[in-house]
């Protein structure tokens, strides 16, 4: 198997150093390489084509990438007439043929386009990295987004569960992966190999991340788990030097402490939900003894909810009172359970993004902690608050139909009592 791998790593260089020759002899503008690709040429180059565009557009400048983006938005558009026509003939006939001719029209010539340009070896990892650059235009230029919307589609054809691969992250992983992981952690920030090494390494700790096979050295996101006796309810306790590890076989509760995405190029293809649902299901062969599944979440849009509440006439003493730090703990949690429960967006789902995605996968809301992450960050975003969502594998799903229905927030009765308790803290005119 390795002596296989090796022979293709060598034949994939000597084909590279070929094609890189290629690309300087071919003369073609990147729109002519384009259009190339798309024609009888390109079914018999297509590889060679592919890697000379790719080449050329690592190559460009960014207003050149931008127009190259709107080549592909109006150059390579679906004819609206001649769908139209095709509908027509379709609804009046709907034979086999004309059926045929309608799915071809009703695809934009990008989308075989993009096709096409993921022939070479590395090609998908280019299109990761494209689409980093497609998003940076949006903002500016949103009709870019039926480009985007088209690069999308196939990332998630490319990237369905069938492709990706479960794989623990442990101290003996190669560094080039560790460096990453190092990197991509998005919640709570690993400040160097010694921090690294205390969430890898005791037999209380693991991480897990998911790769595909034409990025094997990238993780697309990873998550980091603690072994735990009960409910966790600080992740500074956690991430403590001086913390006594657990053995694997006393623990009870494996919780879920970070989750990070790692790829800004996938970027609304959700792996999050199956990357959750596998590692329950390893952990529960590998450690057969623990009971609950769970987290423990930041609540990263309180602080700037409660900005917004300051001056409500009912609430706006105590989120005040948070903000400033002189708030108890009873008073935070009391606000972080109104937040979490009652705080919408228009759609009428949470408001905050972590909960919209626990809640979206059949989680409750189990338990509320003031004073749990003394982080900058973390006093920041949520004046040290974090939050248990509970994984009740017996009442996942209908948590997730009450969700997705009707928008219903699941959670334990303590935390609903919190929702609606009266405030240790009192306003100023009753405190004279």
């Amino acid at each position: 198997m390795q002596r296989n791998r090796f022979l293709g790593d060598l034949l994939s260089q000597l084909f590279d150093r070929q094609s890189q020759m290629r690309h300087k002899d071919d003369t073609r503008s990147i729109y002519e390489l384009c259009e190339a690709l798309m024609s009888a040429e390109g079914e018999v180059s297509g590889f060679r084509l592919a890697s000379t565009v790719l080449t050329r557009y690592r190559a460009l400048t960014g207003s050149e990438k931008c127009a190259f983006f709107e080549f592909l938005n109006a150059g390579m558009e679906i004819d609206a007439k001649h769908l139209a026509l095709l509908a027509k003939r379709y609804a009046d006939t709907p034979s086999t043929d004309r059926y045929q001719a309608l799915s071809r029209a009703a695809e934009p010539r990008r989308q075989e386009f993009l096709r096409r340009l993921n022939q070479p070896a590395g090609a998908t990892a280019e299109l990761v990295a494209m689409r980093v650059d497609l998003l940076q235009f949006l903002g500016e230029h949103p009709d870019l987004r039926r480009t985007d919307n088209d690069l999308v589609h196939l990332l998630r054809s490319w990237f369905n569960r069938g492709f990706l691969v479960l794989k623990q992250i442990n101290w003996d992983t190669p560094a080039r992966i560790l460096d990453k992981i190092v990197a991509y952690e998005a919640v709570h920030q690993i400040n160097d190999w010694d921090d690294l090494r205390r969430r890898l390494y005791p037999p209380d700790r693991r991480c897990f991340a998911f790769f595909h096979p034409s990025m094997p050295d990238e993780p697309l996101i990873f998550v980091e788990v603690a072994l735990t006796a009960d409910t966790p309810g600080s992740v500074d306790a956690l991430l403590s030097e001086g913390r006594e590890p657990l053995e694997a076989d006393q623990a009870r509760v494996a919780a879920f402490y970070s989750i990070s995405n790692c790829q800004t190029g996938l970027t609304g293809i959700s792996f999050g939900n199956l990357l959750i649902s596998q590692v329950v299901s390893e952990l529960a062969l590998e450690i057969p003894g623990l009971e609950r599944f769970m987290t423990l979440s930041p609540i990263p849009g309180l602080n700037r909810w409660l900005k917004g509440q300051c001056d409500d006439d009912q609430v706006g003493h105590v989120a005040q009172a948070i903000l400033e730090g002189v708030a108890p703990d009873e008073d935070i949690c009391a606000m972080a359970a109104r937040y979490l429960l009652l705080a919408k967006r228009d759609d009428g789902k949470p408001l905050d993004p972590v909960a919209r995605f626990h809640l979206g996968n059949g989680a409750r809301v189990h338990q509320l902690h003031a004073g749990a992450d003394g982080s900058a960050n973390g006093m920041a975003q949520s004046s040290g608050a974090m939050v248990n969502y509970l994984y009740d594998l017996s009442h996942t799903e209908r948590n997730h139909e009450k969700f997705a229905m009707h928008g219903t927030v699941v959670a334990t009765r303590d935390v609903l009592a919190q929702s609606t308790a009266p405030f240790v803290t009192k306003p100023k005119e009753q405190m004279n």
